[in-house]
Order: C-alpha cells, then sequence, then structure tokens
C-alpha cells in the first residue's frame, strides 16, 4: 500500500502548479506541471477516493489544478469549444458517452455464482467527471501550446526530462526497479514483467516498464527533431545527447518502443515536412482500422507469430497471449458494440467460482471498444488522429512551407503514440497535451489561410474599382 508520503505528493501538486504558473508563461507551467506530475507523481492506487468522483490520481490532479487555475487567471475564452466542427462532435461524445452506456447497462451481469452491479447515475456522473478530467490537458493545449515557440520548448522539455529520467532508470537497470517501492512505499506492477534478458526494465515512478520505455523513446525522439530543425540546437552536444538517449532505449528491454523508434526516427531525419505529416496520417488511420480488421481476420497473426518466433521465442508466446485475449475481449465486446459493457470490469470474463477476472487488455482500443463500445472508441482515437489529419489538410492547401518545423516531428510522435495504443495502454496526459497543440495550430493555419483570401480577394476587387 502506499505510504504517507505518496498522498502527500499528490494533495501538494496543486501547490507546485500554482508556483510553476506565478513563475513562468502560462505554455512553459502548463507542459512542466503536467509533465513532471507524470514522472515523478505515485501511480494508482495512491489516489483519492472521493464521493461521486473518479479516482483523483497523478492522472487527474495535475490537469484538474493546471485547468482551474487557467479560468481564474486567463478566463474561459476560447478554452473549452474546438473550432473544429469534428473536433466539438469528437469531444462531446466522449464526455457524455458515459450517459449511454449507463443506460444501456442498468441490469447486473452475472458469471456463475459471481454477480456485477448494473450502472446507475452516480456511474454516468463519475465516469463523465473522469472523461472531462482526461481531455482537459488536450483543452488546454489547444488554446497555450498551438504556436511554435510552444510547441518547441515541448520538445526542449521531453529532451531534458528524458535525460533527467534516464538516471533512476540507470539505477534500476543495475539494482531491480526499486524506487518507486523504496520512496512510496509499494510496488505498482508486477515484478516479474520487469525481469527481462537477464536484467531488468526500469519502471522508475511509471505504471509499468513499457511506459518508461515509451516515454525515453518520444524523448529521443525529440532530441533528434531538435538536434535536425532547430538552429539554436543544431549541435554536437544535441547530437550526443539524442544518442545517448537512443542507448538508454535500447537498455530498457523494450522491443516495440525500440521497433517503434526504429520506425520513426529515419522518416524524421530523412524525408520532408509534408511527407512526415502523411506517414503520421497513415500510421493514425491504420490504428483506427486496427480493430474492424482483427475482428474480420484481416491481421497476418500467424506470420507476425512466426516473425517475432524467430527474433525471441519468449515475445512470441507474450504476442500469441496477447492475439489471444484481444479476440476473447472483442467477442465478449460484440455482445454490446455501441456503447460497451461500462465500468465495475463487466467488460472482462470472470471466474464463476472466485470472482477473479481471467482476461488481461493490454491494448487501449480493446480496453474502450469493451468499457464505451464502438462509439467510445471513434471518438478518442478520432480526438487523437484528427489533428494530424486537420495539418494534412492544411498542408495541401498551401502551407507547407509556411509550417512550424516542429509540427511535422510532433505528429510523428503522436502518431506512434497512437500507434502503441494497439499493443498497449500508454495514453497519458502527454498524449493529450500534444494532441491539442497540434489541434490549436491546425486551427490557426485555417483561420490564417482564410484570412489570407479574405485579404487577396478585397485587393482584387480595389484593383478593379481602381
Amino acid at each position: 500500500m502506499p505510504n504517507p508520503l505518496a498522498y502527500l505528493m499528490l494533495a501538494l501538486w496543486p501547490v507546485v502548479t500554482i508556483a510553476l504558473f506565478r513563475r513562468l508563461p502560462a505554455d512553459r507551467a502548463l507542459i512542466l506541471s503536467l509533465m513532471l506530475g507524470y514522472l515523478f507523481l505515485p501511480e494508482p492506487p495512491a489516489a483519492f477516493d472521493l464521493p461521486l468522483m473518479p479516482p483523483m490520481s497523478k492522472h487527474t490532479i495535475p490537469a484538474l489544478a493546471a485547468f482551474v487555475i487557467c479560468l481564474v487567471k486567463f478566463g474561459p475564452q476560447g478554452l473549452l469549444i474546438p473550432q473544429s466542427r469534428l473536433a466539438r462532435v469528437l469531444l462531446g461524445v466522449f464526455i457524455f458517452i458515459p450517459i449511454l452506456t449507463t443506460l444501456t447497462n442498468t441490469e447486473p451481469v452475472f458469471y456463475g455464482q459471481v454477480g456485477l452491479p448494473g450502472l446507475g447515475i452516480k456511474d454516468a456522473i463519475a465516469l463523465m467527471l473522469q472523461q472531462a478530467m482526461l481531455v482537459m490537458p488536450f483543452l488546454m493545449a489547444r488554446q497555450y501550446l498551438a504556436d511554435g515557440g510552444s510547441q518547441r520548448y515541448f520538445l526542449v522539455a521531453l529532451m531534458v526530462c528524458g535525460l533527467i529520467y534516464s538516471l533512476p532508470m540507470l539505477v534500476e537497470l543495475r539494482l531491480s526497479p526499486q524506487l518507486n517501492n523504496w520512496i512510496y512505499g509499494y510496488y505498482q506492477h508486477s515484478f516479474a514483467q520487469s525481469v527481462r534478458g537477464g536484467g531488468y526494465r526500469p519502471v522508475v515512478f511509471l505504471y509499468h516498464g513499457l511506459w518508461v520505455s515509451f516515454f525515453i523513446m518520444t524523448a529521443a525522439i525529440a532530441a533528434f527533431a531538435l538536434w535536425r530543425q532547430d538552429s539554436r540546437l543544431n549541435t554536437l552536444r544535441t547530437l550526443l545527447c539524442a544518442l545517448y538517449l537512443l542507448l538508454v532505449l535500447v537498455a530498457s528491454k523494450s522491443l516495440g518502443a525500440l521497433l517503434l523508434a526504429s520506425a520513426a526516427l529515419p522518416c524524421l531525419l530523412f524525408l520532408s515536412r509534408q511527407m512526415q505529416i502523411r506517414i503520421a496520417l497513415l500510421l493514425g488511420l491504420l490504428a483506427i482500422a486496427y480493430p474492424v480488421m482483427k475482428g474480420a481476420n484481416i491481421i497476418p497473426e500467424d506470420r507476425i507469430l512466426a516473425a517475432a518466433a524467430s527474433f525471441d521465442e519468449d515475445r512470441a508466446r507474450s504476442l500469441e497471449f496477447r492475439f489471444g485475449q484481444e479476440r476473447i475481449l472483442l467477442d465478449r465486446a460484440t455482445e454490446k458494440p455501441v456503447s460497451g459493457w461500462g465500468s465495475w470490469g463487466r467488460n472482462h470474463i470472470l471466474d464463476p467460482v472466485s470472482g477473479v477476472i481471467l482476461t488481461v487488455a493490454d491494448g487501449r482500443w480493446v480496453i474502450i471498444i469493451g468499457v464505451y463500445g464502438w462509439i467510445g472508441f471513434l471518438a478518442e482515437f478520432g480526438l487523437l488522429v484528427l489533428p494530424i489529419f486537420l495539418l494534412w489538410r492544411e498542408s495541401r492547401n498551401g502551407g507547407a512551407d509556411h509550417i512550424s518545423p516542429f509540427i511535422a516531428p510532433l505528429s510523428l510522435m503522436l502518431a506512434v503514440n497512437v500507434a502503441d495504443l494497439i499493443p498497449n495502454a500508454t495514453l497519458t496526459p502527454l498524449t493529450w497535451l500534444l494532441a491539442g497543440a497540434l489541434t490549436g495550430y491546425a486551427e490557426r493555419m485555417k483561420s490564417m489561410r482564410r484570412l489570407a483570401r479574405t485579404t487577396s480577394r478585397r485587393e482584387l476587387e480595389w484593383q478593379s474599382i481602381m
């Protein structure tokens, strides 16, 4: 169980957030308050369980504190509603889907002697609040991280925090993942999953070693992006930092994150901005299409397993287990395909005697389809992929030459994160920050294009009058 320090850190984080917003510009304070909270606060079960509220944890407390400060300090103007009509629809569905889910799950579910309760109005309220708090970083980033300077600082913060985080990672690579246990009094996941290749996979203060590897991978991508695109950081020191982060990623023993980095870095280093955005959009659309292809048995699972077995038998067995669990959970989800089964583990299969959950949901996609159905899945993944689509559309309309040099790397980074939501559930506040920042930038590009078109039309009218 978490010790008192874990709860104290959570309780004090709003004070840290206030201090950051008092000392720094809004964009930098927002980035640091959420990024540092995500990296260093304790994971659930360290959380405050309040009546009619979802658990208040490291994933919601920093976002809620920053949101309240932004409302008080800057007012609500432009903060809540995106300009894109599709984004508004997706946002509304994302927040209010628990109402439909609750209305279609009022009956209890039984597995032999074990029963799970039906959902009621309290569940609907708590789930809607949870959805609203999850998307708060998206809304704030759309408002305050929509310019190139803020996005540059986001990349810098990722690189610097990655360098800082690599130090406790190296400690755990040598001594085993113990920092969370030493400092906060508990181990946040199964220790057996941290043992890899005769060594250890670092966890530090995140949920799982895969989350740590994914973060250090994004930090490495950020460092390479700054080295290539930023004139002030196009130095040997930045390149050495990027290579160092890449070595730490290799040492983290996460094949998935390493494969994603191997795909993203050549695109980042050798392709044009417009081509990077196209590849990012393709990755995002493939991630959305994956559940459909899975249900239609289009995914070549046998070939993928054979390729994995040629590399590592243990990884192949792990992947085979995941494929099997995905199939079971997807079959369960098809019983309530529209709005899902809701909370309380109703989307899982339980042992009919002991009540133990027998299924394992690793990918974010299968979790969301099981809990909120296809509507919830399309709303969440749509919000994440939409900014890449908006940027692609604006780049086709003549904006590619004037686009910020940091937009293409950030688009690739977001697409890689969406792709990682297929095998894992690495949806974090940083994911929503990134999606919101790109959405805000795309909306500004559209506004500027319309303004330029209007100005040009007026000039032509004036010339015709003269």
